[in-house]
């Protein structure tokens, strides 16, 4: 398979939307458990807009350092405008899919929703950073699974074609919905040792406790599957549009429960023979 040029949530609002959705409290959270402490060398591989690069680096002082790398000009314009003024960061545009060269070794390297746009690729990924993890230094793996399918209780209309739109972008554009359950067979596989898991929620929505986020996020990944699956909202009643109005009152209604499970995966570089 050729590497695809597509980032289907590619659009104007992409950095916007990805900080949006950024709990702060829950990348500590989350990286504590990795192991990110004071003093460690950090890669942030697949950085984004690079607030989560920024996050890890408050927590690696006094005396550490995280490098953030993405294969998108924009999201690593938006770094270095937002957040490369602090010490201890840096940001380079780089593509996962190709060795990383030229950086000195790593202690820990974290991965966090890149590899649900790899469903294709992604052990190759694994392997090129790797190569700059130190022996001994760990390499976490953070993604979802069940991507975008956990709803109760959608109508019959909308729990008909959710999951048609998901097998449609693992089809087509390389996404993988069931990235998370896949984490600890890519550091078995590549002979990882001492491998951790950890099973939290990501998202958890019910009631009144939607945040501003959460909708901003769920409503442009709407509107993304409209522009890249338009086709496929012809068998909707009432098409495209009833499909948005619908999902926006389902999601807007204090009824309903949606949640994503996230899967947390550690595993050390075992020692040069």
């Amino acid at each position: 398979m050729k590497k695809s040029a597509v980032y289907i949530m590619e659009n104007e609002d992409e950095a916007i939307r990805l900080e949006a959705k950024t709990d702060r409290e829950a990348v500590k959270r989350q990286a504590l458990w990795c192991g990110v402490k004071p003093g460690l060398r950090i890669l942030d591989a697949g950085c984004g807009p690079g607030l989560t690069t920024s996050i890890l680096n408050e927590m690696v002082q006094p005396g550490g350092s995280v490098i953030g790398v993405d294969y998108s000009k924009k999201r690593i314009t938006y770094a270095n405008d937002n957040y490369s003024g602090t010490p201890g960061i840096s940001f380079y545009f780089h593509d996962l899919r190709e060795a990383l060269n030229g950086f000195p070794p790593f202690d820990l390297i974290w991965i966090r929703f890149v590899l649900e746009y790899h469903r294709i690729g992604s052990i190759d990924i694994i392997k090129n950073v790797s190569d700059c993890l130190k022996p001994g230094g760990h390499l976490c793996l953070l993604d979802l699974d069940y991507n975008c399918l956990s709803h109760y209780q959608l109508p019959q209309s909308l729990a008909a074609i959710v999951p048609k739109m998901m097998e449609r972008l693992d089809r087509e554009f390389n996404f993988d919905t069931y990235a998370g359950r896949k984490l600890y067979s890519y550091l078995y596989d590549t002979g990882y040792e001492d491998i951790e898991v950890e099973l939290q929620a990501h998202h958890l929505i019910y009631g009144n406790n939607i945040k501003d986020g959460d909708i901003f996020n769920w409503f442009k990944k709407v509107e993304i599957c409209e522009k890249w699956l338009g086709d496929l909202f012809s068998e909707y009643p009432g098409g495209h549009e009833a499909f948005t109005s619908d999902f926006r009152a389902f999601f807007l209604d204090t009824r309903r429960f949606t949640y994503t499970p996230l899967i947390l995966c550690k595993g050390k570089k075992p020692a040069a023979p």
